[in-house]
């Protein structure tokens, strides 16, 4: 999305197995990596902003963009239903 490597996280209530019983919450996070991303080569394994979507690392890059409560579309990290 965008061109940037992302992860969707979804949660879920498994709530009984027999019969099986599913909650999904209505709401999820989208975490975006704050480089473009390219196809891993030697150059630019190390490039952790690129390949990689945790939170904790991105804040640190100067390209990060924090989401405020208007669900900001630049945003790395989004609320699932900003990004839908």
């Amino acid at each position: 999305m965008d061109g940037l490597k992302f992860d969707l996280r979804i949660y879920v209530l498994l709530y009984g197995v027999n019969p099986l019983r599913i909650f999904i919450y209505n709401e999820g996070l989208v975490r975006f990596a704050t480089e473009k991303y390219d196809k891993p080569t030697d150059s630019n394994l190390k490039n952790l902003y690129m390949h990689l979507t945790n939170y904790a690392i991105n804040k640190n890059s100067d390209k990060f963009i924090q989401n405020d409560d208007d669900g900001l579309e630049e945003a790395h990290k989004r609320s699932l239903s900003s990004v839908f």
